[in-house]
């Protein structure tokens, strides 16, 4: 890019930072208050505004839609971890590094009871509770005690794997037609047998059009992830590289390779996605699908949210749930 216009790289300014000295037991491949003396990595920082403006946007749809109690806690949680990160990478200091790693460990707990415990019996859902408390007292702890992110990222990930492959096969089981009658994981709360045959059959092409919807939605979301996690690992493989290769075009453009930044922002997506999904799920889980569907408007431009179908009304014509916005659900 040496033809574009740009400005050369000022040089890295550790020992002039305004939170100087780094103590956390990481630090990542962009070179520290080379842009201000006030945020050690600038870039890592504000790409942490789009991880809470999504969270203010979940906890708003949580309240504003009565979603279930626990999202809006998830959505909390998801709004520390943002702010969290924004304070680590701006001070790079060990107290930050916790609220911004150890608030990850915490969501994904909280999205593990939710998964799991949804129409379980009150010892079982206590029980539930009290385990993963337990766990993430233990990850705390034991985490304070190594100081190996590693031990952390195995952790978070494994943590999350098990309730997104959970939360496939509970929506698989109890939403797909030609699995729920056989193997669904949640009684029916209404009693299917009064229904006429053209019903059952409006039914049936309703839930096929969701779970074909929720497969896009988990299909997108976890690409944007899994992408954000690979472009983390090449920058911190090929680190050096990376730096030489920002200082040769310089700025603006050598933002686009901080590696760490778009891990934010792609992963920071990502999980909105997983839980916008999980929320859209337990409504249908309470067959609620004829009051709440999918609001997306656009796949690469606008992010989903679950909203009443009244609420759904007024944005623009998409088929969603089997029927067309603003449009009553024929039997067929």
């Amino acid at each position: 890019m040496g033809f574009l216009p740009h400005f050369k790289y000022p040089p890295a300014r550790p020992e002039e930072g305004f939170w100087n000295p780094v103590t956390s037991t990481i630090n990542w491949c962009e070179e520290d208050y080379y842009a201000t003396i006030y945020s050690a990595e600038i870039v890592n920082t504000l790409t942490n505004l789009l991880f809470m403006a999504l969270g203010i946007k979940g906890v708003r749809n949580c309240l504003k839609y009565d979603h279930d109690s626990v999202f809006l806690v998830a959505f909390i949680g998801y709004l520390l971890v943002g702010s969290g990160s924004f304070a680590f990478h701006s001070t790079l200091k060990y107290p930050m590094q916790l609220v911004d790693e150890l608030s990850m460990i915490y969501t994904a707990c909280l999205m593990c009871y939710a998964t799991f415990s949804f129409s379980k019996s009150q010892i079982t859902r206590t029980l539930l509770g009290g385990s993963l408390l337990s766990l993430a007292i233990f990850i705390t702890l034991y985490y304070h005690y190594l100081q190996d992110p590693v031990f952390h990222q195995n952790a978070f990930a494994i943590i999350t794997a098990t309730v997104i492959f959970r939360s496939m096969y509970v929506m698989e089981v109890n939403i797909r037609p030609s699995l729920k009658a056989k193997w669904r994981t949640v009684p029916p709360k209404s009693d299917s047998e009064i229904l006429s045959k053209s019903e059952r059959l409006a039914n049936e092409h309703r839930d096929r059009a969701i779970i074909k919807e929720m497969w896009i939605m988990v299909a997108f979301g976890l690409s944007i992830f899994l992408g954000g996690f690979g472009i983390w690992g090449l920058d911190r493989i090929y680190c050096s590289t990376i730096r030489r290769w920002r200082h040769d075009v310089g700025l603006p453009w050598g933002i686009l390779l901080e590696g760490h930044g778009w891990w934010h922002i792609m992963t920071g997506v990502g999980s909105y996605f997983y839980i916008v999904w999980a929320i859209w799920l337990r409504h249908c889980l309470n067959e609620r699908q004829d009051e709440y569907i999918l609001n997306w408007p656009s796949l690469f431009f606008s992010v989903p949210e679950v909203v009443p179908r009244s609420d759904a009304g007024k944005q623009s014509k998409k088929y969603l749930n089997g029927h067309t916005k603003g449009e009553e659900r024929k039997s067929v």
